[in-house]
């Protein structure tokens, strides 16, 4: 079957179930936006919110260049389409075809560095935005760089003219050649699930620049002081994994290959704080939410939404559901995500304006049983040690001091732990440690000792609550005899 590429997108008309860009970048044209990790979710976010704002305006200097982290797989399958790609939109009612044409060129830097170079030092960049995971931004356990992490400690001794291979590293050290080009003012924009992400993505440049030599560290410190912007951020959608059904579903209607195809629910969130070094897209025009204050935004999503997410997703898979809207269908775990909301989510909650919580917690768990979305809990399962204190640790941790017992919460909790003990997939930075602490072992007291130890999770608080620790064994044991 003809690929999708600028050749054959002219024979593509819009219908119902296909919507097509107005037009397309001009071959040459430069880049507003690059972005550090073009994976699904960024194509089925900020690209389609970055595409409706320039058609919505006209203004086209904002097309992005994507730079793919870890393998060459997005480049490969997006240069051969000169970018294009589908945006499959499923819902209950049906599916449709959204074909993005924001993304103007894919960069994998082990091969293409001098390239990505060239690029964060144009004066015509004046973006930068990154979806690298929580685990990419490679934190220690209090939230700073992690100097010994070895991909972050080689770009650091690398010097400048060495390729980076850390997303902090490949940032800072862009900015380095951004001063030698003039010093244009930048934007960063991390659009992660991390509370408070650009203040957070903010202090860990700031901490690698502190690691330089002297006189690099000084310049890089007051580049960013002087002409350098963070503004934090809150992103929405489910965007699972991509299956072949999806991808002949998406032949179907396109009548074309298309090996950049990935899939998305109807719903789309962005909350961007208006804090900008330069000019911007008009995104509140495609779909965006320009506030001064995203933390409510933020930290209602990190535990509305994301904690009821994990809870179904290790509960879900500890069941033997495949799927999140098959746990969702169960009404047990159902019940443990609503409770989870109703009972120690909301009450630590500060409504943003004209939101109101209750309805927000039934929106989620409805979009969470679209049945057209295969995410399947183990992939929400991945990564638990990066996610738990954000997504759930949090709302214990509020409820405690609040002298609240957060049955609900430690449920979430105990069914992670429950989940690391068993034999189900264990993919996380830290899975040989866990899986040495936990797998196969059948105690749940010993379970939850060996786990509330880690300290980089749980802190040292979290192990000293005697109340928890005894909800955590009772939950385990219940978990472990279902």
């Amino acid at each position: 079957m003809t690929r999708l590429d600028r050749t054959s997108f002219p024979t593509l008309a819009p219908r119902a179930d296909l919507v097509l860009p107005a037009h397309l970048p001009e071959q040459g044209a430069s880049s507003g936006i690059v972005h550090l990790g073009i994976g699904a979710f960024h194509r089925a976010h900020q690209a389609v919110i970055t595409q409706r704002a320039i058609e919505a305006t006209g203004d086209d200097s904002w097309w992005i260049t994507g730079v793919t982290q870890r393998s060459a797989s997005v480049r490969d399958q997006l240069a051969p389409q000169d970018g294009l790609y589908t945006v499959l939109e499923k819902s209950p009612e049906g599916s449709r075809a959204h074909v993005i044409g924001t993304v103007r060129e894919v960069l994998f830097p082990a091969e293409q560095q001098e390239r990505l170079d060239a690029l964060l030092a144009d004066p015509a960049l004046r973006i930068v935005t990154l979806t690298v995971t929580e685990k990419g931004y490679r934190r220690r356990g209090d939230g700073r760089l992690d100097l010994e992490d070895p991909l972050v400690a080689a770009d650091i001794a690398g010097g400048s003219g060495a390729a980076p291979v850390s997303a902090v590293g490949r940032l800072a050290r862009g900015m380095q050649g951004r001063i030698r080009a003039g010093g244009a003012p930048l934007t960063v924009v991390c659009c992660d699930n991390l509370t408070a992400n650009g203040e957070v993505l903010s202090r860990l440049v700031r901490d690698f620049a502190a690691a330089l030599p002297a006189a690099e560290a000084e310049e890089l410190t007051a580049y960013l002081d002087a002409h350098v912007r963070f503004p934090s951020t809150m992103v929405d959608r489910i965007v699972p994994a991509t299956t072949e059904a999806d991808r002949a579903e998406g032949r179907g209607i396109l009548g074309l290959e298309d090996a950049g195809l990935v899939v998305a629910e109807p719903f789309l969130q962005w909350v961007i704080e208006g804090d900008f070094a330069t000019d911007r897209p008009a995104w509140e025009q495609g779909g965006a939410q320009i506030t001064q204050d995203v933390a409510p935004f933020e930290l209602m999503k990190l535990r509305t939404l994301n904690g009821a997410h994990s809870t179904l997703a290790y509960l879900g898979a500890l069941r033997g559901h495949e799927t999140i809207s098959a746990a969702v269908g169960d009404p047990q775990v159902l019940q443990a995500a609503r409770d989870l909301i109703a009972e120690d989510v909301i009450p630590t909650l500060t409504a943003p304006d004209g939101t109101d919580l209750v309805a927000y917690g039934e929106t989620v768990l409805e979009r969470f049983a679209n049945p057209a979305l295969a995410h399947r809990t183990v992939q929400i399962a991945m990564d638990g040690s990066q996610k738990l204190p954000l997504r759930l640790l949090g709302t214990l941790r509020d409820r405690r001091a609040g002298g609240a017992e957060p049955r609900a919460a430690a449920v979430g909790v105990a069914a992670w732990m429950a989940y690391i003990a068993s034999d189900l997939p264990l993919d996380d930075p830290m899975a040989t440690r866990l899986a040495d602490l936990a797998r196969g072992r059948t105690d749940p007291r010993v379970i939850v000792e060996n786990l509330l130890g880690v300290q980089e999770i749980f802190g040292e608080d979290l192990p000293e609550d005697t109340w928890l620790r005894s909800t955590l064994r009772d939950e385990v044991a219940r978990l472990r005899a279902r």
